[in-house]
């Protein structure tokens, strides 16, 4: 018997996300070539065995492109255009800024991605192949996306130990201002004062203990791609730095007035809240199969993902099962149980037919 191929992936940019991308798909079963504007670094990573080849290999069934924001759209046109291109072929890229990269490039074939996933180390020097294990990766689907593709890009996700959350693009620009831009901004900041107040105190970053080394971390991280992500992002990001403005000018106010119960009712907030932040997500126990039958008409897929995420439901799987009549077919979503029933009547709302079957352990 003949044995099947292995398949083969191109992963465009093999920096720090790229070069883990390329581990987690070779440690699936893949074939990994890579490409890079840096022949040296390319070597490096064929050197090291991060990637089987260079170059691009258009029957490749997957292309991940991680490039910096402001290369990505000529870089993943370019992998489009290639004539004899896979027609299977998926195409994502993982940067951090979402909207103008999936409005701009507008192909079915590519699916927006963003692994919430890096390290403050650059380059291969910090890749690892379980880098996005347990960590949320971000589709951003569109109207035009094909459900069948959009299922077995999630797949292969999940294979690598993400966990797949579906986002409008401009939904997910708007959520990370809050919870990755600003805080890098304001790690730099704090990072910032205190390089400044060492030039005149020396002892000052002798006494940055375990407070300040965690809040100022993510500064570490490469500052050749967060201006771009930044700019790219301006108007989420600028709305966001005016809401932390206000709450800092609110703080120094209660701390100039020595208003102690305002500080201790605002720090008990944060405080509960902190504690209550999620750790690295993983699979539910118990899991439930939400069977949606998909209408004829455009964006379905986006409008499902984005209901899930929107009401917190972790999807472990997604399939499309297509009918033998030849329609659209049926979303197989593979959900935790707990929220199961939350998902039906958000969706049941909206009007689409479906049915739930539970499953008990998780697989």
């Amino acid at each position: 018997m003949a044995s099947v191929p292995a398949p083969l992936a191109v992963v465009v940019g093999t920096g720090l996300i790229g070069g883990s991308v390329a581990l987690a798909l070779k440690a699936q079963g893949y074939v990994v070539f890579g490409v890079d504007h840096d022949g040296e670094r390319l070597a490096d990573a064929k050197a090291r065995g991060f990637i089987d080849g260079i170059g691009d290999d258009p029957s490749a069934i997957l292309v991940v492109v991680a490039v910096p924001a402001s290369s990505v759209r000529q870089a993943t046109e370019a992998i489009l255009a290639l004539p004899d291109r896979n027609p299977e072929v998926l195409v994502t890229d993982v940067c951090g800024v979402k909207a103008p990269i999936v409005e701009a490039i507008g192909d079915p074939r590519f699916i927006g991605g963003h692994p919430m996933a890096g390290s403050e180390q650059l380059g291969l020097r910090g890749a690892r192949a379980d880098l996005f294990v347990g960590a949320t990766w971000v589709l951003c689907p569109t109207a035009g996306t094909d459900p069948s593709r959009y299922a077995r890009l999630a797949q292969i996700l999940g294979a690598m130990g993400a966990m797949v959350v579906g986002l409008d693009a401009g939904d997910h620009d708007r959520l990370v201002a809050v919870v990755s831009h600003v805080p890098h901004l304001l790690a730099s900041t704090l990072m910032h004062r205190a390089v400044v107040g060492a030039e005149s105190d020396g002892a000052l970053l002798q006494l940055a203990a375990g407070g300040f080394r965690d809040m100022t971390r993510v500064a570490a991280g490469d500052p050749v791609i967060w201006p771009e992500v930044l700019v790219g992002n301006a108007a989420a990001v600028t709305a966001t730095l005016d809401q932390v403005v206000e709450d800092l000018v609110g703080l120094r106010s209660m701390v100039a007035d020595g208003d102690a119960g305002a500080l201790r009712r605002f720090l008990a907030t944060t405080s509960v809240a902190r504690q209550a932040l999620p750790a690295r997500q993983s699979v539910p126990v118990e899991l439930a199969i939400v069977r949606v039958v998909v209408p004829d008409r455009p964006g379905v897929l986006a409008e499902v993902t984005r209901v899930a995420s929107d009401l917190g439901v972790n999807v472990v799987d997604l399939q499309i099962a297509h009918s033998v009549e030849g329609s659209a077919g049926v979303l197989l979503l593979t959900v935790g149980a707990a929220l199961s029933s939350t998902l039906v009547e958000a969706l049941t709302a909206l009007g689409y037919a479906l049915s739930v079957e539970h499953l008990g352990g998780a697989r």
